[in-house]
C-alpha cells in the first residue's frame, strides 16, 4: 500500500508539472533549444521538486539538421504539442532568408493546429515570423530580431511591432528579439508562472542577471549614410566634424546652401529623421563609442559628445537606449571600464 501511496502521488506531482514543448524546424539554432531546457528544467519548488516538464518535438521526428555542424535527433512528433502548457518557436535558418507573407509550410501549420486552446505560445528571435506566419500574432504586440524588425513590419502591418524591447507578452503570446533574448524571455515566464524568487534561483543558477535592463537599441550599430550620397552630406560632414558645439539648424542649412524650409525638408528625405533628431543620434553614438572605449567621466564625454552637461547626456542616453551611461558601460567593458562619475 506504501507503494501504490508513492506512486500515486508521484504520479499526481507529475501530471500537475506545466508542460513546455519546444516545435524545432531543420536548420534549428542549437542554442535556442538549450536555453528552453536549461532554464525551464532548473526550475523547481520549495521542496526541489520539478515545476516544468520540456518536451522537444519536429513536425517529422528523426535527425533534424542545425546550423552547426552538428544534429539533433528529436524523438517526438506534433502529437506532443496536443498536452502543452507552453509552445515554444525558436528560430531556424530558413528565417533569415527574404520572407514572404504568410509563409509557413504544411507540416508546421499542421503541427500548430494541434496546440490546445488556451496554451501559451512563445517565439525566439525570428521564430516570430512563423507565429506571425500563422496568424497568432494580428493585433498584438511583437518584436523580433532587430535586423528583421523593418521587414517584419512591412509583411505584417496588423502587428504593432516593436524593435526596442527584449521580448513583449501580449494575452498570452510571447516574443523575444535575439537569440541571446530567449533567456530574459524563458525568465520572464517562470516568473510570471512562480514568482520573482523561482525566477532568480534559476538565473543564478544559469549564471545571467534576472532582469536585464533596456532593450535591443542598445545593441544597434546604425550606420551613417555617407555624405556624399546625399545633398545635404556637406552639412552631415560638418556636424560630425563639430559634434562638441552647439549647432543651429540655419547654420547647417548653410553648408548645405539651402533655406532651412528646403533643407529640413531634404534632410528627412534622406535621413528619415529631422536634422535635429539626426544631430542628438550622432552625439549619442559618440557617447557609445567614448564609453565603450575610455575610462572619461559621464561630464567629460558629455562635453566631448556636444550634450554641454552629464544630466543632458543621462537624459537623451536612456531615451535612446533606455538604459544609464554608467549599465551601457558596464555592459560593453565590463571590469576593464572605470568608474562613471
Amino acid at each position: 500500500m506504501d507503494d501504490f501511496c508513492k506512486n500515486l502521488a508521484m504520479t499526481v506531482l507529475t501530471q500537475q508539472k506545466h508542460r513546455v514543448v519546444v516545435l524545432v524546424r531543420p536548420g534549428l539554432l542549437p542554442m535556442e533549444l538549450g536555453i528552453v531546457h536549461r532554464l525551464f528544467g532548473q526550475a523547481v519548488s520549495d521542496s526541489g521538486e520539478p515545476l516544468y516538464e520540456v518536451v522537444t518535438c519536429t513536425p517529422g521526428p528523426g535527425v533534424v539538421p542545425t546550423d552547426t555542424d552538428f544534429t539533433v535527433n528529436v524523438a517526438h512528433g506534433p502529437e506532443a504539442l496536443e498536452n502543452a502548457d507552453t509552445v515554444v518557436v525558436p528560430a531556424a535558418e530558413e528565417d533569415y532568408e527574404p520572407q514572404e507573407r504568410g509563409r509557413i509550410g504544411p507540416d508546421v501549420e499542421r503541427a500548430l493546429a494541434r496546440v490546445p486552446p488556451g496554451a501559451r505560445v512563445a517565439s525566439i528571435c525570428t521564430g516570430s515570423f512563423v507565429l506571425a506566419a500563422a496568424g497568432l500574432l494580428a493585433g498584438r504586440r511583437a518584436t523580433t530580431h532587430w535586423k528583421s524588425c523593418e521587414e517584419f513590419r512591412t509583411l505584417y502591418p496588423e502587428i504593432e511591432v516593436d524593435a526596442d524591447v527584449l521580448y513583449t507578452d501580449d494575452r498570452g503570446v510571447l516574443t523575444s528579439a535575439g537569440v541571446a533574448s530567449g533567456i530574459d524571455l524563458c525568465l520572464h515566464m517562470i516568473r510570471t508562472d512562480h514568482g520573482a524568487e523561482v525566477a532568480n534561483r534559476v538565473a543564478r543558477g544559469t549564471v545571467v542577471p534576472p532582469h536585464r535592463e533596456g532593450g535591443q537599441a542598445q545593441y544597434i550599430d546604425r550606420p551613417v549614410t555617407p555624405p556624399e550620397q546625399c545633398s545635404t552630406g556637406p552639412a552631415r560632414e560638418y556636424a560630425l566634424r563639430n559634434l562638441e558645439r552647439p549647432l543651429k539648424l540655419d547654420e547647417l542649412a548653410g553648408r548645405a546652401s539651402m533655406s532651412v524650409r528646403t533643407f529640413n525638408r531634404r534632410f528627412r528625405q534622406e535621413a528619415g529623421l529631422t536634422p535635429m533628431q539626426w544631430l542628438t543620434q550622432q552625439r549619442v553614438d559618440r557617447a557609445r563609442r567614448l564609453l565603450e572605449r575610455t575610462d572619461l567621466p559621464v561630464d567629460r564625454i558629455a562635453a566631448d559628445a556636444g550634450f554641454g552637461t552629464g544630466t543632458a547626456l543621462r537624459q537623451h542616453f536612456h531615451t535612446a537606449l533606455g538604459v544609464s551611461p554608467r549599465t551601457y558601460r558596464r555592459t560593453f567593458r565590463g571590469a576593464a571600464g572605470g568608474p562613471v562619475t
